[in-house]
């Protein structure tokens, strides 16, 4: 399979800070590719890079086999792009903001309508409302729109979700494996854990550094230890007995529960309940779980 996007020990730095630190990481037509991680981790400042907005300070990058830096011009008329904050014109209506960006690109909204159809369907009943008075959802899709109305090869969608309610984030990752189907490549960063099951394969990134790039299932099959969801009627206290207990090997706040793994791996549950108990934990749950992508990054960034 043909890799439509090639990155080689890429950096960037602004200042003293070092963003993006020889990154590495390539992706394959036609697949859904998600860069995870918490917000700072260098997420949009390889979409910029990607996408011509910022030149690299080392390394090199490909789209599509066009150069970040000498095919610049090439890059920005093949790739969509759909930044992180809502940047479309808020004064325009949903139709003007559609039709400007056409135009920029030398086409019209009839000739790619196929692109856009089944997620301009839901905005037409609001084309002539101006941009800036849509909902968070809406404002979305539109911004889709905009970015696909040229027919690009492939698709940046930096943290596309963030802030919109859980409703529009699962209608809005329904549109992108109708946009996968046409074979439009897309590469998505997200904060959000849950998002990375919704990728062909993912790269985890914190730091400015990559983690680990492969399919969600395989990271997740690769977590070494069998992790313990454990509860009690005081978290607090619970997370820091557990932090404490010699037999731990790691612990954290995981939702309502936390999760711990154990140095020995033929750990005697009845013995972590009773050492629990003597430091005056009341109702405690402790059951074994199945590690998440989030454990597992968790599991990379202490390792």
């Amino acid at each position: 399979m043909e890799a439509a996007v090639i990155v080689k020990d890429l950096t960037k730095v602004y200042g003293e800070t070092t963003a993006v630190d020889t990154v590495s990481f390539s992706v394959n037509q036609g697949e859904i590719f998600g860069l995870i991680g918490p917000d700072g981790a260098g997420k949009t400042s390889i979409f910029r890079v990607l996408t011509t907005l910022l030149l690299p300070d080392g390394g090199s990058a490909t789209v599509d086999g066009f150069d970040v830096v000498k095919d610049y011009s090439q890059i920005r008329s093949l790739v969509g792009y759909m930044p992180g904050k809502f940047s479309l014109y808020q004064d325009l209506s949903v139709e003007e903001n559609l039709n400007f960006f056409a135009t920029l690109f030398n086409t019209t909204i009839n000739e790619n309508y196929h692109l856009i159809k089944d997620i301009y369907i839901q905005l037409e009943p609001f084309k002539t409302r101006r941009a800036g008075k849509l909902s968070g959802g809406m404002k979305q899709k539109l911004a889709l729109c905009c970015a696909l109305i040229h027919k690009p090869t492939v698709l940046f969608l930096d943290e596309p979700t963030t802030g919109v309610d859980p409703v529009s984030r699962k209608e809005f990752w329904e549109m992108l494996k109708q946009l996968k189907a046409q074979n439009i490549t897309i590469v998505v960063s997200t904060p959000y854990m849950d998002e990375a099951n919704l990728c062909d394969r993912i790269a985890l990134i914190q730091g400015g550094k990559i983690l680990s790039v492969n399919t969600p299932g395989n990271i997740i099959k690769a977590y070494p230890d069998q992790l313990y969801a454990i509860k009690a009627n005081n978290m607090h206290a619970l997370l820091k007995i557990l932090n404490g207990y010699d037999e731990v090997l790691a612990s954290y706040a995981f939702g309502e529960f936390a999760h711990a793994s154990f140095k020995n791996k033929a750990v005697d549950l009845e013995g972590v309940k009773s050492y629990l108990t003597k430091k005056e934990l009341t109702g405690i749950e402790l059951k074994k779980t199945g590690a998440t992508i989030e454990d597992s990054f968790i599991k990379l960034l202490k390792d």
